[in-house]
């Protein structure tokens, strides 16, 4: 449903665009962020000597861990912002020098207040800023908040919490970003609701390393103030729509409710109506885009309540209108608003338009218990709504859907596509099914029956495909195999802790050893400069081979070949991968001296965790440029011919070299024979 509103002022939003035609050529990358300003020796020593002094002020042993180091990092956000701004010139104007120096002011009376245990921002109104200690590297990474004036601290009322996404930024680094929260109003302030502004991890459209800095600053939120977890809701505009729409459909059944403005909902055509791109991917990159394309997923707002908006002359409205004929298709009416004659803003009318819809959705609060889901995916990554669970697949990145319904007369019917195992799970008091009686499970038209509810009201219940069809019972435990968490790609490594582990022995191949040291370091600088964290690097003669389960590192990355990492030596038997001479990938041999495999795979010694060889994050450089090209480059694994240093047709702002070769495995993490294409 479409609704175009009565001209009146308009909202400025403050974004920074893409630069159009002129940013599709990957042999000219401008630097994202940009560098900054050139600071003098004395403002250098002074602020990060300052930044140190600060640190220090701080208690070592806490009496009460949680609170004390909830407090610490509500300190120490501010000093590594400026430490970091100074170290990696990120100060883009000498105003960002002065509110530095501010935000050390901030930091040093909060230093001081933890020195005495008394916190007392934490009961502050208004704009505010905090920091938490994230699971994927240990940085503190930062997010605002506006806290309602009738908050109180210790108070039993549970407040809304709407998470507001912001736009683009490429000058908007953490000490740019926490000076703006706080001192600019929010879009949106609705009364008696808390508004949370997650960072995500700078420039990526809250996308992998974005997206789990959502996650988790919304939990952080959830445990320091009272919030009704029924009455969250996802927001933004820009490239904060695009993120509230991949949000959306990921994780359908955490929002009251979702408002997505402008921004994109997937790569392609975005990229040809926006960028003006001309789109040439490959095999494997066109079945990634799937991970954050939201057409793929678009029947999840079904269980999700939307309001989409777009100005009605801004080129981003094509988003919302790609969205709106896929879920006419499903028999959604998408409500989209449309500010007339706005271009890339906030029209006010749209505004007041959409607040009473979402105060309105508010009151009714998220649906716990909907009576039908229609959920679909093409990925274990994303595996769930409300009860519904699905557990394996036929094929990933092949889309699979589940369409499901309760009945109170103790039945439950399910339709399903591209799904080998799934689980209904009901928690205490939201099953409707009569205790004494079983539950009969009707899917894909084979009649199954299983033990009714328990006396709590709960019932769970799985399902398995094999044979004949659809039985009860649990998928294999036995064996490898694709499930959530453990899926693949290359990139699903790093929403996880992970480690880098260092190669110290001597490499076969000299062409391979410059090619695996010039990647490691450039994954650990681009981590910290694109993904604004610090990468865990330890040696391999460091590592036992116990590391994992002792130090909690999870995921593990091993940079180098059998010769040079230990760690890599003791694994290769355990690996899909044979690598002498030369190297073989399942049935494919690669005459080249210099093959080098990039994969990732359950990890031998802690098989719920992934290793990963040779590789971080993906996309490169020339993804930086629009937030729509931030999408996986590589599958499960790949080969790469390490003596080719320049290579046209893979150039290495987008690729890490000569791609030989580069394909998923299989439902049960087998190589895929050579002569079967996806």
């Amino acid at each position: 449903m479409r609704s175009t509103l009565p001209m009146l002022v308009v909202l400025f939003a403050s974004v920074a665009l893409g630069d159009g035609p002129g940013d599709n050529d990957p042999a000219k990358v401008r630097p994202v962020p940009p560098v900054g300003i050139e600071l003098d020796a004395e403002t250098v020593g002074r602020l990060t000597e300052r930044a140190d002094a600060i640190d220090g002020m701080l208690p070592e042993s806490p009496t009460r861990r949680d609170d004390m180091l909830r407090w610490k990092s509500d300190v120490r956000v501010l000093t590594r912002a400026v430490r970091n701004g100074v170290k990696y010139r990120e100060f883009m104007k000498p105003a960002d020098v002065k509110n530095a120096e501010k935000l050390l002011d901030l930091a040093e009376r909060r230093a001081r207040e933890v020195a005495a245990g008394k916190p007392t921002w934490q009961g502050d109104t208004g704009r505010v800023v905090h920091g938490f200690v994230s699971r994927l590297d240990d940085t503190v990474q930062p997010y605002g908040l506006v806290v309602p004036e009738s908050y109180e601290p210790g108070t039993s009322r549970e407040y809304k919490l709407d998470v507001w996404l912001h736009g683009r930024g490429e000058r908007s680094l953490e000490n740019q970003f926490l000076w703006q929260r706080l001192n600019a109003e929010s879009q949106y302030e609705p009364k008696e609701t808390f508004v949370l502004h997650p960072y995500g991890r700078y420039s990526n459209a809250f996308k992998f390393a974005g997206e789990v800095d959502v996650l988790e600053a919304i939990e952080e939120v959830a445990e320091r103030y009272p919030i009704d977890r029924d009455r969250v809701a996802i927001r933004g505009f820009s490239m904060g729509g695009a993120g509230c729409w991949q949000l959306a459909v990921h994780y359908p059944d955490m929002w009251y409710a979702a408002n997505p403005g402008a921004g994109f909902s997937e790569t392609p055509e975005f990229l040809r109506t926006f960028q003006g791109e001309t789109l040439n991917p490959t095999p494997w990159e066109r079945a990634l885009w799937q991970w954050y394309d939201c057409p793929v997923y678009a029947v999840n707002l079904a269980q999700c309540p939307t309001i989409a908006y777009s100005g009605e002359i801004d080129r981003q409205k094509q988003a919302a209108d790609l969205m709106e004929s896929v879920l006419e298709k499903e028999g959604i009416d998408l409500v989209h608003l449309v500010g007339p004659k706005t271009g890339h803003k906030i029209h006010a009318g749209a505004k007041e338009a959409i607040q009473w819809r979402m105060d309105a959705l508010a009151e009714r609060g998220r649906e716990r218990v909907p009576q039908t889901i229609h959920f679909a995916t093409p990925t274990l990554r994303y595996d769930q709504s409300h009860w519904l669970r699905l557990t394996g697949l036929e094929r990933h990145w092949t889309p699979a859907r589940v369409d499901a319904e309760l009945h109170r007369r103790n039945r439950l019917e399910l339709e399903t596509k591209n799904v080998t195992a799934v689980e209904v799970s009901l928690w205490p008091g939201e099953a409707p099914f009569d205790l004494t009686k079983p539950v009969n499970v009707e899917i894909d038209g084979r009649l199954l029956v299983v033990p009714p509810a328990r006396s709590d009201r709960s019932f769970r219940a799985s399902f398995v495909k094999h044979g004949s069809g659809w039985h009860p019972g649990e998928p294999a435990t036995t064996g490898l195999r694709k499930q959530p968490g453990l899926q693949g790609p290359i990139d699903d490594a790093f929403l996880k802790p992970f480690t880098f582990v260092r190669p110290t022995g001597k490499f076969r191949n000299a062409a391979v050893e410059k090619w695996v040291k010039a990647e490691m370091e450039r994954a650990v600088r681009e981590w910290r400069r694109h993904f604004r964290g610090d990468v865990r690097v330890v040696d391999d003669t460091e590592i036992g081979e116990f590391a994992v389960f002792e130090s909690g590192r999870g995921n593990l990355v091993l940079w180098g070949d059998p010769s040079s990492n230990k760690l890599l030596a003791e694994m290769i038997d355990d690996l899909p991968i044979e690598w002498k001479e030369r190297l073989s990938v399942g049935d494919r041999r690669f005459a080249e001296p210099a093959a080098v495999p990039l994969l990732v795979y359950p990890n031998p010694i802690s098989p719920n965790n992934y290793v990963v060889l040779n590789s971080g994050p993906t996309y490169r450089e020339y993804a930086y440029l629009n937030n729509a090209r931030q999408v996986p480059m590589l599958p499960d694994w790949a080969v790469v011919d390490a003596a080719v240093e320049n290579d046209p047709a893979w150039p290495r702002s987008r690729w890490p070299g000569r791609i030989l070769a580069a394909d998923f495995f299989d439902e049960e993490w087998r190589v895929t024979p050579a002569d079967v294409s996806r």
